[in-house]
């Protein structure tokens, strides 16, 4: 687990014991409900989904259950909820990453029209970082680099077909450059490759990368949101010199298409309650994660358009994978 999600899952762990007790709703959940986490326990994607089933819980009364169903890049467990009854007893908490999975392979199932979107919760911004040593610190000095020398730099990801990977390749694409893709198993895994010299740069989350960048371990040059982070304001964003470019993360509430509107409505009520609980939302916004909690209209669209967007990058590099 790395940094983030440790952080991220303490600050959702000390808020589940604030969270208000209220009255069951009438007809629905009236027998438990599983909430499906396609990657494993522990890290910032369960903890969220853990703390949206305890407010449901407290809510109305029945066990909402967390099942992690891990592999694939996260398609086993999401296909298991597209191919669920669309009755509100199977849902699921994910990251971005299933859009981008679903880009980038064959899966079973549509990402946009086999789920109904119920609400992102959550979003969080990235930070290009470089290595201390390398003669970069901006996103020109980065591209020109790459210009001079075709293939040669590198950047790490979290895995291929993630976000960190497909934010690499947007910005190859949107520069004309050539950078070579080095995977690894996870953020935690990248950050020392990275400081190591081992490769060039990555995309880093602003609560992780951070306490590096002041230590002088790692360069942060800018941010890939379309508008500069609060916290680190002398960051520009990456759209400043490559406009079009924006790269966010975000976790959010899903079922089974077809799922009754009263219900889609109810879910996304009370977990937009729960994220925007004060105590909720100061924790997790101290770490850089912005609390969402829009409307299923919006965010189907949001999602929609996303998909678009990493399908096209797909087609554009030939990224493509069995």
């Amino acid at each position: 687990m790395d940094i983030a999600s440790r952080l991220l899952r303490h600050a959702l762990g000390c808020a589940l014991l604030t969270l208000p007790l209220a009255a069951p709703a009438a007809g629905y959940p009236e027998r438990p409900v599983r909430i499906v986490v396609p990657v494993s326990a522990g890290g910032g994607v369960d903890s969220l989904a853990r703390l949206i089933g305890q407010h449901y819980h407290a809510l109305w009364g029945q066990p909402f259950i967390i099942d992690n169903r891990t592999g694939a890049g996260g398609s086993i467990g999401a296909e298991i909820v597209a191919r669920a009854t669309p009755d509100g007893y199977t849902l699921m908490v994910s990251s971005s990453s299933y859009l981008t999975n679903a880009a980038i392979r064959d899966v079973r199932y549509d990402p946009i029209r086999d789920f109904q979107p119920i609400t992102k919760l959550t979003t969080n911004p990235y930070i290009i970082v470089v290595t201390p040593s390398l003669p970069v610190k901006t996103v020109t000095d980065l591209i020109n680099l790459a210009k001079a020398k075709p293939e040669l730099v590198t950047y790490a990801s979290s895995g291929t077909g993630g976000i960190l990977h497909m934010g690499g390749e947007l910005l190859t694409a949107l520069t004309g450059t050539k950078m070579t893709h080095v995977p690894y198993k996870g953020v935690a895994d990248g950050y020392p490759a990275v400081i190591s010299g081992q490769v060039n740069w990555m995309l880093g989350s602003p609560i992780s990368a951070q306490p590096l960048m002041k230590a002088g371990r790692m360069r942060g040059i800018a941010v890939t949101t379309d508008k500069r982070l609060k916290a680190l304001p002398e960051l520009p964003t990456i759209a400043e010199t490559v406009p079009g470019y924006e790269v966010s993360a975000w976790f959010g509430l899903f079922g089974p298409a077809k799922l009754p509107p009263a219900i889609v409505e109810q879910l996304y009520k009370e977990a937009a309650k729960a994220v925007n609980e004060p105590k909720v939302a100061a924790g997790m916004e101290a770490g850089g994660t912005e609390v969402v909690g829009n409307p299923p209209r919006e965010f189907t669209q949001q999602a929609k358009t996303e998909y678009d967007k990493w399908r096209k990058l797909v087609k554009q590099a030939g990224l493509k994978l069995q």
